[in-house]
């Protein structure tokens, strides 16, 4: 017999494809900017939380999880700073009552300096309540999380994935300063409705439809002659135009601005060196194919699980396509073996 209880966010799990976001942290308003690099990070360290994110304890992840394509820890160590340093506003209900609540990010840490090294993190006491409480929640593709290139396209993608699965809701209203905080648009930045959507509005929607399983739109909404609010409206994509989405995935991000502009001239990329025990061993593959398994799954070396595969393979029927059948094998192999 159902009981009415609301689902709750810290009972959705993460996969190998997608990590869960609680709503309330979607919406925040920043006090404190934060960059693109610190948002997906603070994301990664969210889902490597998650299974005791609720309780008082110390969280611990590889450094290496962090970097993704970059080499050094300086950035990793700098985004950390800004992430305890930011105090954040989000909308919360207290008592039945509609309220703001600042709270800070990520709490009291600990990184060894080793290049290999660790970062130990808490949450925070009061953002851990919040999570705690929270029954609305975004599921973010990792692929388009690491694809998508400002904090803007990331913003949007977040509010979408929020209010995607809303069933009786296709849009939401917003006032403009409203919009600038969620999007974490600095003060004195993007004053004019014209800069903030040059700048900021219409590349992040050009980014979210090209990418997502959504298509965005956001039209201004005047008050008098003055632009004051905005209407968010987003909708599915058919299974045609969310195929286009996953070949936008699959390619590198070389290109990508002129082919969402259509004024791509279609150039065949040069394939990323790999060892050369692996070219006698079969078709080679894209390097589209490559970028894809770094992006899906950071951390692993690549050419250890293409190796992996292809002594798989032997004896096989040969696959009707190497590049989507390595992919899969990809994905087995890091659900078997996690890092």
């Amino acid at each position: 017999m159902a009981t009415g209880k609301p689902y709750r966010t810290i009972e959705a799990r993460p996969n190998a494809e997608s990590l869960v976001k609680p709503g309330e942290l979607v919406d925040l308003v920043e006090v404190t900017p934060l960059t693109l690099a610190d948002r997906r990070i603070y994301n990664q360290l969210l889902e490597n939380a998650w299974d005791a994110i609720d309780k008082p304890v110390t969280h611990v992840i590889a450094k290496a999880d962090l970097r993704g394509s970059h080499n050094s820890n300086d950035r990793v160590g700098e985004s950390i700073e800004r992430l305890m340093s930011s105090i954040v506003k989000v909308r919360v209900t207290r008592d039945g009552e509609e309220a703001i609540e600042r709270v800070q990010l990520l709490g009291g840490n600990i990184e060894t300096t080793r290049r290999d090294g660790l970062l130990e993190y808490e949450i925070p006491q009061r953002l851990r309540r919040i999570i705690k409480d929270s029954t609305v929640f975004a599921r973010l593709q990792r692929e388009v999380m690491f694809a998508l290139s400002s904090k803007y396209a990331l913003t949007l993608y977040e509010m979408i994935q929020k209010r995607g699965n809303l069933r009786y809701r296709s849009s939401e209203r917003f006032s403009l300063e409203d919009l600038r905080g969620i999007l974490g648009v600095a003060k004195g930045k993007l004053t004019s409705w014209s800069n903030l959507k040059l700048r900021a509005i219409e590349p992040a929607m050009a980014e979210v439809n090209a990418l997502s399983d959504y298509v965005v739109e956001i039209e201004p909404v005047k008050t008098g002659r003055r632009v004051t609010h905005v209407e968010l409206r987003w909708w599915r994509k058919d299974s045609g135009t969310s195929a286009q989405a996953e070949r936008e995935l699959s390619f590198s991000k070389v290109g990508r601005k002129a082919r969402m502009a259509g004024t791509e001239e279609r150039l065949v990329p040069e394939p990323r060196p790999r060892p050369a025990w692996l070219e006698s061993r079969g078709t080679a593959l894209r390097s589209e194919t490559y970028e894809t398994a770094r992006l899906r799954h950071p951390g692993y070396d690549i050419y250890h699980v293409e190796g992996e595969w292809r002594d798989w393979s032997r004896g096989r029927e040969p696959a009707r396509d190497p590049d989507r059948a390595f992919l899969a094998f990809f994905r087995t192999y890091a659900e078997k073996n996690p890092i």
